[in-house]
């Protein structure tokens, strides 16, 4: 039995598995290791992040925050992917496959792989772009329109790489998107945004009444506990916005918190429904008071509310 152990390691099979198996075997363990060690690095990166927003006075995220972690996103997804090629290439030294034979085959499916990974390369120079521009990041509330999709992929940024951007929507289902086929996106949680009330009374009601009441709610917007933490600043009436046969429509606006200003238009729609229902005025029969919906918010119907006249 010892000679036969002898024999095989000094065989062809046992000298290949000495010199190049075990070669090959750690290159692959070193992968391995490298991936993990990348997984593990941008976890914490992601973590770290996490908990500085949990610990912090902010109600949303600041921009900065939200950029760094889709870059550690695409840093990780980057890393994986050059580590794959370095251990195939590395294989492959140890394995001294030729390269001249494999010219003109490797011509022949390089023109092939060329037409056929135009959407991938697409996607990915379309990710870069969005990572460099800063056009989105982890957590903002977007709408993509799609190329060859009837409807916009609406919702919550959840992940970012160079070749796909993944939206959750208010109902709870996930969107992969790739970047190559994202015609136009819109932000809604970039830097600030605002929130729109129309407000329709009867034609029989005084507007100068309406304005005066109007005012003293914005001037004191900023004292409620609720609504002041989500306006940056006071809001302003805007005026009458539109007249129908029985109903007049002004409008209020708000700056609030970046991805904010539904939640904000909601809570300014109740200060104004009691303002007005304390001074005796009226609002239209069956009429809705409700934020103006911006179409590229998921669940923006859900901040509509009929107000009826008591």
């Amino acid at each position: 039995m010892t000679q036969r152990w002898h024999d095989f390691w000094r065989g062809d099979i046992g000298e290949w598995i000495i010199t190049r198996g075990l070669r090959i075997v750690m290159l692959l363990i070193a992968a391995v290791l490298a991936v993990r060690f990348v997984t593990w690095v941008a976890q914490q990166v992601t973590r770290q992040l996490d908990v500085g927003f949990a610990e912090s006075d902010a109600l949303v995220r600041s921009e900065a925050t939200k950029h760094r972690q889709a870059v550690a996103s695409v840093i990780q997804w980057v890393s994986i992917v050059i580590i794959a090629i370095w251990v195939i290439v590395q294989i492959g030294d140890v394995l001294q496959f030729s390269v001249g034979g494999l010219i003109a085959p490797a011509t022949v499916l390089g023109a092939a792989l060329g037409f056929g990974a135009q959407q991938l390369v697409k996607d990915l120079l379309s990710g870069f772009f969005i990572i460099v521009e800063k056009q989105y990041g982890f957590g903002d509330l977007v709408a993509l329109t799609v190329s060859g999709a009837a409807d916009e992929a609406r919702g919550t940024v959840e992940n970012v790489t160079l070749r796909v951007t993944t939206l959750r929507s208010s109902d709870g289902e996930v969107f992969t998107v790739p970047n190559g086929q994202i015609v136009k996106s819109v932000n809604l949680s970039k830097d600030w945004a605002r929130a729109v009330v129309d407000i329709p009374v009867s034609t029989s009601a005084d507007l100068n009444r309406v304005n005066e009441v109007l005012h003293q709610e914005c001037e004191h917007a900023l004292d409620n506990p609720l609504l002041g933490e989500l306006l940056l600043d006071a809001p302003t009436v805007m005026g009458v916005e539109r007249i129908e046969v029985d109903t007049v429509t002004l409008r209020m606006v708000a700056r609030t918190l970046p991805g904010k200003q539904f939640e904000a238009g909601r809570q300014l729609r109740v200060l104004v429904i009691r303002a007005l229902a304390r001074a005796g005025i009226v609002t239209a029969a069956d009429a809705t008071v409700g934020i103006v919906e911006d179409p590229a918010l998921p669940g923006a119907q859900a901040a509509e509310d009929p107000v009826r006249q008591q």
